[in-house]
């Protein structure tokens, strides 16, 4: 996996890196998914919502200068928001919390935060299920997330209590690497 850090943020400058660009859709489709609903339109309007905001990073993120005292996602949660405006005043009829409704910067900021870091590794996790091999990210899953002894793993998996421990710090140090370049 590329890094989603700075350096993806100047890759996808040059719209011809499909690599980059098809990084970023997968790194934040969910995210940008689940903040169009908690603004509350229909699935289908989020799904709507979330393109309008990736035709715009399409235009914008070439002249975007990425400052490393912002936050990339308190931008995008920005235009997210701008977009849904614009969403809202061409489809009025549309089932929406008024403005009143919608969180103060500083609760955004907070609430997203939290948010983000959980669906972050949530979805790291994700990621490396599809980097490992089966029985490692098992052993890690089984040992790490469910609390499981290496003792009680390794069996399961035809797997030494040591090989148990050796395939969670592999994912561990992968998902930190992962976490760490993920945070921008």
């Amino acid at each position: 996996m590329n890094s989603t850090s700075a350096s993806l943020l100047l890759r996808v400058r040059r719209i011809e890196d499909r690599e980059a660009w098809d990084r970023l859709v997968e790194l934040y489709t969910p995210l940008l998914y689940f903040w169009a609903r908690r603004l509350g339109p229909v699935p289908v309007d989020a799904a709507d919502l979330v393109q309008e905001v990736f035709v715009t990073l399409v235009q914008k993120l070439p002249q975007f200068e990425y400052d490393e005292t912002q936050s990339f996602r308190g931008w995008l949660w920005t235009v997210l928001l701008n977009k849904w405006r614009e969403f809202r005043c061409r489809r009025p009829l549309m089932a929406m919390p008024p403005d009143s409704q919608l969180p103060d910067d500083d609760t955004v900021t907070v609430m997203a935060e939290n948010e983000y870091r959980q669906y972050l590794v949530g979805r790291a996790m994700e990621l490396m299920r599809e980097v490992f091999q089966p029985k490692i990210w098992k052993a890690c899953w089984e040992h790490v997330v469910l609390g499981k002894s290496a003792a009680e793993v390794g069996p399961c998996l035809d797997m030494t209590e040591n090989a148990v421990y050796l395939a969670s710090s592999r994912v561990l140090r992968r998902l930190r690497q992962e976490l760490q370049e993920l945070l921008v």
